[in-house]
């Protein structure tokens, strides 16, 4: 991948361009990580680069940026450009086009997303992006209090680079966030949990989120519960124990929500919790609680049943033991034949349940 991208370099070199790898990529490079996150930034326009590659793509949003597919992956070119008067806390009104790498630079959030690649290897750092990352730093570009307050949604992804790198803050960057947080309530719920999501789910996360609650994010976050989160490895899961309605989820991660704060106020090792939850919400319940998913695992194989289908037992056969027509009465004889099953107070047998409906209900 790393050829590829340095082919699209040297074919834009080749019309007398300049262009360079730059940010995620290039900082992953230099500490080992395996990236497949590949930017590119020239000081070509993307009318040229349309002429350079013709089945580039100009978004319909133009912010000098060009999509191009190349063996079958996605690249993005940025053409040199400086931000000018940022608007909402969070995007530049407009964008003008300069012919300089280092203007470029200039206008970026964080010293390691700034070094660059040529198509020889040879790195650019322009702002000591490299000294930062050999000392394990998150440094702003220039002033923070400046860059926080261009684009406040800057302030999570300084705790996000902390925590996936598993680096230290700047002291400016800490007192910058401190003097600005109060800015992210003007950034849309969706577009902080994408950055909250990210920081949850890296290797790091306990790290981050004792970033998060060091510096008093929790609360313009509007997160009171940051502070309950206990190891779990599903993302779902920590939203569950966050238990905000002001973030947006699906329909889907609603109700997983739902079951897993009823799990969380159950015996998750219960054969009937096990059977009316199942295993991966009991699972992600108990690993919030410190329980052994091993161990919820190893008690929801041994559940005699593991849904109602599962009982030797069908509604007709019940209906027809009672001679009566469907009714109410149905779903509570289905529960109680579950629970007894599950509680081993009756074999799953054809002719036990029967048996058992007989003598329980007659």
């Amino acid at each position: 991948m790393l050829e590829d991208s340095l082919e699209i370099l040297k074919k834009i070199n080749l019309a007398g361009y300049e262009a360079y790898l730059v940010g995620g990529f290039v900082r992953d490079y230099l500490l080992g990580i395996k990236s497949n996150d590949i930017d590119i930034c020239t000081n070509a326009k993307p009318k040229e680069l349309v002429q350079i590659f013709s089945h580039a793509k100009i978004p319909k949003e133009d912010y000098g940026a060009v999509t191009l597919y190349y063996q079958n992956v996605r690249y993005e070119i940025t053409t040199f450009r400086k931000d000018v008067k940022y608007k909402d806390f969070r995007r530049p009104e407009k964008v003008i086009y300069v012919d300089s790498l280092q203007e470029d630079l200039i206008r970026r959030d964080f010293t390691i997303n700034t070094l660059c690649m040529d198509k020889d290897k040879n790195i650019i750092d322009v702002f000591h992006g490299r000294e930062d990352l050999d000392h394990k730093l998150i440094r702003t570009v220039g002033d923070s209090y400046h860059k926080f307050s261009e684009d406040a949604l800057r302030i999570l992804r300084a705790v996000r680079f902390a925590a996936k790198l598993h680096f230290s803050l700047d002291p400016e960057v800490i007192q910058a966030i401190k003097d600005t947080k109060h800015l992210l309530r003007k950034i849309s719920y969706e577009r902080k949990r994408e950055e909250l999501d990210k920081v949850f789910t890296c290797n790091h996360n306990q790290y981050g989120i004792k970033l998060l609650l060091s510096l008093g994010l929790d609360k313009d976050l509007e997160l009171s519960h940051l502070g309950d989160i206990n190891y779990t490895d599903s993302l779902i899961g920590i939203w569950a124990v966050l238990n905000s309605s002001l973030y947006p989820f699906t329909n889907n991660e609603k109700k997983l929500i739902s079951s897993i704060q009823d799990a969380l106020k159950q015996d998750n090792l219960d054969p009937y919790q096990l059977y009316l939850n199942g295993l991966y919400v009991n699972s992600v319940a108990a690993s919030i609680k410190g329980i052994s998913q091993l161990d919820v695992a190893e008690q929801y194989a041994k559940l005699a049943i593991h849904k109602r289908s599962d009982l030797a037992i069908t509604a007709e056969d019940i209906l027809k033991i009672f001679d009566q027509p469907a009714g109410p009465f149905l779903k509570e004889i289905y529960e109680k034949l579950e629970k007894d099953v599950l509680y081993h107070r009756v074999v799953n047998d054809h002719y036990a349940l029967v048996k058992y409906c007989m003598d329980y209900y007659h």
